[in-house]
């Protein structure tokens, strides 16, 4: 399957090849990588973090890139780097670049600065598939290949949410079929991702399964927080949005402060249901409940070793039940177990790893999972830190995954695929 992967890519990236046996330095690539994304570092986001790691093992080994990306809200500070070029974009009330507006207002200008770049070799591209049929229109004009990353099925997700009319997610669905076949390689973060792009447009095309996770270096088992005595407090950080179904938690967590008064539930979120869920604890009067905005790395790495479990999930038939939340490799890279609640892989995965509890989409499940967590807290049961980030490490090292890729393209210009 490798071979066929990097012998695609070298069909799609003719020119000078390097010889195999030629030193490290010899290897670069013949021009820039160019990394076309709406989200990028600092940006607290896991598509920004995948494209951090990806540039900084390019450059690491001494290739060009470029990167064309949105100009960060208000409240990120910025990053002087050279490499990267931003670009004002709408945000919406809580600064994502979110909506076809938004998409608009980076995809439109995106076809411009592609056509500015010196000297690409390869277009690295983020979805959505939008800002992936504006790269594969450049790409035919100037003859430059593009790999594109496939975090996710966009058609299959638009399908499940209210409101949309049916003709979205069908021009949808064309537009990100398109897009994947006349892409040198897609890059797909799960075997369910893989599986389902397979099913879309059949075996034809080069799919190679780089994973997904989070970058290492933030995040750390070591600190006071740990072995604080106190309240037991349960933390769930990321987005919170209709796929994820984060409201499970609440429900649940009113059948554990009947048992422990003192327990907290913390978010530390952004998304489209965070208003909707602030109300329903409003509305029910649930102490315990705290809602915060997203926290640099290293304050939820403290946050996250403070707590008896972290919390995750993925509402079954939102067609999102093949994703992983990265959320739960943060928590494991900070030595905290993780309360999985859903179907998919991420439930194979807690469990065969040790990760700590999965659990079937259901407030009794769920609450159950979480005395199971303070009791194993309290009696040293619970996974030990130090197992939890080894795992980490080896499975969902977002550093890794970079390697990997950059492994590919390096393979192409060595030419490793010509026999």
């Amino acid at each position: 399957m490798l071979k066929a992967v990097i012998n695609r890519l070298r069909r799609a990236m003719p020119g000078r090849r390097v010889q195999v046996g030629r030193r490290s330095e010899d290897r670069r690539l013949t021009g820039r990588v160019v990394v076309a994304t709406r989200l990028y570092a600092p940006e607290p986001t896991p598509a920004a973090f995948r494209h951090e790691a990806l540039v900084d093992e390019l450059r690491r080994r001494g290739h060009r890139v470029r990167v064309l990306t949105s100009s960060l809200p208000r409240s990120v500070p910025v990053q002087d780097d050279s490499d990267v070029s931003r670009w004002p974009v709408l945000r919406d009330s809580q600064g994502h670049v979110k909506g076809y507006a938004s998409y608009m207002s980076f995809d439109i200008p995106l076809i411009l600065r592609l056509l500015a770049v010196r000297s690409p070799r390869v277009f690295v591209v983020e979805p959505p598939p939008t800002t992936g049929f504006a790269v594969m229109l450049v790409s035919l004009i100037r003859r430059v290949p593009y790999v594109y990353y496939a975090a996710d099925v966009w058609a299959d997700a638009s399908r499940t949410l209210q409101g949309v009319p049916g003709i979205v997610p069908a021009v949808l669905g064309i537009v990100e079929r398109m897009v994947w076949r006349r892409a040198a390689l897609i890059l797909a973060i799960s075997p369910g991702v893989q599986q389902r792009i397979h099913e879309l447009i059949g075996q034809r095309s080069a799919i190679a399964m780089v994973g997904n996770g989070i970058r290492m270096n933030g995040y750390t088992i070591e600190g006071p927080e740990r072995g604080s005595a106190g309240s037991p407090r349960f933390i769930y950080a990321g987005t919170v949005s209709e796929w994820h179904g984060a409201g499970i938690f609440i429900d649940a967590f009113m059948a554990v402060v009947a048992k422990h008064p003192h327990a907290r539930l913390i978010f530390f979120s952004e998304g489209a249901h965070k208003s909707a869920l602030e109300q329903k604890v409003a509305r029910a009067g649930i102490a315990g409940v705290e809602f915060h905005s997203r926290v640099p790395t290293e304050e939820l790495s403290r946050h996250l070793r403070s707590a008896v479990a972290s919390l995750a999930s993925v509402a079954p038939g939102q067609g999102y039940d093949f994703a992983i939340p990265t959320k739960i490799y943060a928590s494991t890279a900070s030595g905290t177990p993780v309360i999985y609640a859903g179907t998919g892989p991420s439930v194979g995965m807690v469990q065969d790893g040790g990760l700590g509890w999965a659990v079937d989409y259901t407030t009794d499940a769920v609450a159950e999972a979480m005395l199971m967590a303070i009791a194993a807290r309290a009696d040293g049961t619970a996974p030990s830190p130090s197992t939890l980030r080894e795992w980490t490490a080896e499975h969902a090292s977002l550093e890794a995954s970079a390697a990997q890729i950059v492994d590919l393209l390096e393979a192409v210009e060595r030419g490793d695929a010509a026999s």
